[in-house]
């Protein structure tokens, strides 16, 4: 008798013992928690109603019912400050900007943007150059692409421009598309690697749109939303036929991807996948307009769980002041494109994104000179 009761006392210990234990981790996580809400918190005054259906319950309440939205997104530690790269307008430069790329929930970072200001000169006017690469397989051709895509274009405009020929964007943009595709090709350790792309080039009175894979640019006009890219995905029924004429097959596979094996259609690099994923690149050429408002340029950790409508809502409001984030004492020293970018970045995690994201917003008020 003595013997179950000591059991008894040992158990009632042992239950209380882990009782004491996870109440311990419980507070631990809670502390950890309100610490990383401390440092990046952003204030709405609109109701934002199903516009964020994808977070957990608790973030839609907030964002609902108008009051602080907590992110968990900062770190006290270097490496992953390091993963997220701010830009913003210079006091001698023309247009306002800002760029994010987060690492989200990836082992590695493999996006990748490129932002160069009065990159060419087309008709005595100066270009401005705005990249995202979205990389797959490593984070090389992505690099390569940052590194040197804005030069080929460069090269390309002014070698075209210096000929008696009618300008035609389509075929500038493919051929730096392409030469990009054979530099890349030319490095047999890259082969298995390769990145999207999605560029925008701003002359005075264009934005022409270069895309190649499922990176997007989305222009804020008016009000309204207009998407200047289409996804590349191996089920779109152009790109599918495509595939299939020339042998391939796409097979669902964690999602649908092109042999099994990438989730993309277009691509710069993949050379083993050749010739099912292609680099040519759709071009668009948009008229610029008085009503222009903002340029936004985002890889797949974005777009995948956010439509592109919402994401014009977003930028929108934080334009108008109606969405106010503060980083650290920071946000009030960054400007509204670079509030803007961040946000979409914050909101693609908080809905559950576990990719790479990377976004540019290009602030286009007040920058069109001549119609």
């Amino acid at each position: 008798m003595k013997d179950v009761k000591r059991h008894s006392l040992e158990s009632s210990f042992s239950r209380v013992d882990s009782v004491e234990s996870v109440k311990k981790l419980e507070n631990v996580h809670r502390r950890r928690l309100k610490i990383r809400r401390m440092k990046y918190s952003c204030q709405t005054k609109v109701h934002g109603g199903d516009d964020f259906s994808g977070g957990t319950k608790t973030e839609r309440r907030e964002i609902h019912e108008s009051v602080e939205i907590s992110l968990s997104l900062a770190s006290s530690s270097s490496s992953e400050e390091e993963d997220r790269s701010w830009k913003q307008k210079d006091e001698d430069e023309d247009i306002s900007y800002g760029s994010v790329s987060v690492i989200g929930c990836r082992k590695e970072m493999e996006d990748a943007v490129s932002v160069e200001i009065g990159f060419a000169v087309k008709e005595s006017e100066k270009c401005d150059f705005f990249a995202v690469y979205d990389g797959h397989g490593g984070a090389q051709v992505a690099e390569v692409c940052r590194e040197r895509l804005h030069q080929v274009v460069a090269e390309e405009m002014e070698r075209y421009g210096n000929n008696d020929v009618e300008w035609e964007w389509e075929r500038v943009m493919e051929g730096c598309f392409g030469k990009m595709d054979r530099e890349v090709a030319g490095n047999a350790a890259v082969r298995t690697v390769g990145t999207t792309a999605v560029v925008a080039v701003m002359v005075a009175g264009e934005i022409v749109v270069a895309n190649c894979g499922d990176s997007r640019a989305v222009l804020g006009r008016g009000g309204q939303t207009f998407e200047l890219s289409s996804d590349h995905k191996p089920e779109r029924p152009d790109e599918l036929m495509r595939i299939e004429e020339a042998g391939g097959r796409v097979i669902n596979w964690n999602g649908h991807r092109v042999l099994g094996v990438l989730a993309t259609s277009r691509s710069i690099g993949d050379e083993y996948l050749r010739p099912y994923v292609i680099s040519k690149p759709e071009v668009t050429v948009t008229k610029r307009s008085s009503e222009d408002e903002f340029l936004i340029l985002a890889s797949d950790g974005l777009w995948g769980v956010m439509s592109s409508e919402i994401a014009c809502q977003v930028v929108r409001k934080c334009f108008k002041g109606q969405i106010r984030r503060v980083c650290d004492g920071v946000g009030n020293q960054t400007s509204r494109a670079a509030e803007a970018a961040a946000l979409l970045s914050e909101i693609a995690l908080a809905k559950g994104s576990r990719d790479n994201t990377s976004v540019i917003v290009v602030d286009l008020r007040g920058t069109l000179t001549s119609t």
